[in-house]
């Protein structure tokens, strides 16, 4: 049980660190943020929007309890990323660098599985 919580809390912490560091910039709506998404294709409400989503999103996967909540994080952030890597492909198309993608993609995966270990379905 040992070896889970901790494998559970390193991934889930990371996880959400990863998701929050790249929330700031967005609802900080800074030049380079707003520059990105813009050659995403995307409005700049929508940067300060997504980055307030992937913040809270970060920070329920932290909080304990609120199990409800938590999939629902988990469900938000992943759609978030798929979203990403698939919005960069289409509009700058594919190369190596989008590589760095099964990091966070990983420990999400990680905090996820080992999250329904620990507490089971339906908690």
């Amino acid at each position: 049980m040992k070896k889970t919580k901790i494998i559970y809390w390193v991934s889930t912490v990371m996880f959400s660190l990863f998701m929050a560091a790249t929330a700031v910039p967005d609802v900080l709506m800074s030049p380079d943020a707003v520059k990105f998404m813009h050659q995403l294709g995307y409005p700049d409400y929508f940067t300060s929007f997504i980055g307030v989503a992937k913040l809270l999103g970060a920070v329920a996967l932290v909080i304990p309890s609120y199990y409800r909540i938590k999939e629902w994080a988990y469900a938000g952030l992943f759609f978030d990323l798929v979203g990403a890597v698939y919005s960069v492909g289409c509009s700058m198309g594919i190369d190596l660098s989008m590589l760095f993608m099964v990091l966070p993609f990983t420990l999400g995966t990680l905090s996820y599985l080992y999250y329904h270990k620990l507490y089971g379905k339906g908690q």
